[in-house]
């Protein structure tokens, strides 16, 4: 769930008032069956505990939640219930169960030393490649039955409406996120094995004698299903990338990878300087060394490349059949952003900064900034040093306020 900077004061009333002037007017849509889910909200405020086991009846009433109650974060079920009010989870009765994906910042091995928006970007790569290569590649999922939904936070979510999925259990939707994870795949097994033509050779007695033909290795084609041709595909890039670093480069990461100095050297110059890698890339096949390739280089390309191509997904969303997931069209309390549904097409120009900042018709305000930003807002970057006072349009100033890195100045809002 959301970590909340607590708010008080004038702060506190004039970041309510904002998102009450939002749900005003935003006229958010309920989800779909929304008659069979539980919602949860937290409030504004010194109680900042959850509100949950609450059930909406119709689009009013959920309207009213929103209008009437403004809360702060708003969620509701990934499952649909025959009682979604009863207190106790043994009592709703489970119905089924949307699938979700949560691709988060916090989650990703690379976001560490990323600023915020350098988060965003990664996390939205990780996305396409979910959408494109997983779900609508192998699992064979309609894009009409995945709904994406940017989070308002530093994530996305992928809900899957197709009703094949929705009675899964918990340890089934497990295999779901194990195999997005390439959990139990051996990178080797995207190398193939073949013989050429039989061969002849004539023995001591004059006489022709037929054996086996030479074997070839080589990668499986990059159009191959599954993780074969994904790895393949990994293979290439890494390759592609190694030549266009430079052979230093390339050595460097070997020897990261475990290879000796002098073995890393070596293999590098085979790969960069000698063309080996280009040679691969082009042909698919690992015959283009003078000797067979040496099984260390191998071994730590595959690696390489099934890292870089893993999937990455916060397990426990996915395996939680009961699970509350922020409601679209929300506003995000740790933000102030919009939580966006958005398409596959949609999602390539998306910016955060941009698409999900609140559009709202206050005045500016004025705040003191409590440390250093440096956002990259489209109508102006919002940075500074601690300390600082900036005059900032209301949405940035709210952002910056509900993150717990801006203060409101005397005279400013309510």
């Amino acid at each position: 769930m959301a970590k909340t900077v607590p708010l008080e004061g004038r702060s506190l009333a004039w970041a309510r008032g904002m998102f009450a002037r939002y749900y005003a007017g935003a006229h958010v849509e309920p989800p779909t069956r929304f008659a069979r889910r539980e919602f949860a909200w937290f409030p504004f405020g010194a109680e900042t505990g959850m509100r949950r086991h609450l059930a909406l009846r119709s689009v009013e009433e959920f309207r009213r939640l929103l209008e009437r109650d403004v809360p702060r974060h708003v969620y509701y079920s990934s499952a649909y219930y025959r009682l979604p009010d009863h207190p106790k989870m043994d009592g709703k009765e489970w119905l089924g169960a949307d699938v979700i994906f949560d691709l988060d910042a916090d989650h990703l091995r690379q976001a560490a030393g990323r600023d915020y928006a350098g988060q965003l970007a990664l996390v939205q790569d990780k996305v396409r490649a979910l959408l494109d290569d997983f779900l609508f590649g192998d699992f064979g999922v309609s894009p009409e039955a995945a709904r994406l939904v940017f989070s308002g936070g530093r994530g996305y979510h992928v809900h899957l409406l197709d009703e094949r999925f929705l009675g899964l259990s918990s340890p089934e939707r497990r295999e779901l996120v194990e195999y997005i994870e390439g959990s139990g795949f051996d990178p080797s097994d995207a190398v193939r094995s073949s013989r050429g033509p039989t061969a002849t050779a004539e023995a001591e007695d004059g006489s022709r004698r037929r054996g086996p033909g030479r074997a070839f290795r080589s990668l499986y084609p990059l159009d191959a299903p599954g993780w074969k041709g994904r790895t393949a595909r990994s293979v290439v890039r890494l390759l592609a990338r190694w030549e266009a670093a430079g052979a230093e480069s390339a050595a460097e990461e070997l020897e990261r990878a475990g290879l000796s100095p002098a073995k890393a050297r070596h293999l590098a110059r085979l790969l960069v300087a000698q063309g080996r890698a280009a040679a691969i890339r082009e042909s698919l096949s690992l015959d283009v060394f003078p000797r067979e390739i040496p099984r260390e280089l191998l071994e730590v390309v595959l690696r390489q490349a099934a890292v870089e191509v893993q999937g990455e997904t916060d397990a426990p969303v996915t395996t939680d059949i009961h699970r509350l997931i922020r409601l679209p069209g929300s506003l995000h309390g740790g933000t102030g952003f919009r939580v966006v549904p958005l398409t596959r097409e949609r999602l390539d120009g998306f910016d955060p900064f941009r698409d999900a900042r609140l559009s709202i018709d206050a005045p500016p305000v004025e705040v003191a900034l409590t440390e250093a930003v440096d956002y990259p807002f489209p109508d102006g970057a919002v940075r500074g040093s601690e300390g600082d006072r900036r005059v900032l349009p209301a949405a940035e100033a709210l952002f910056l306020t509900l993150r717990g890195q801006a203060e409101l100045r005397p005279g400013s809002g309510p």
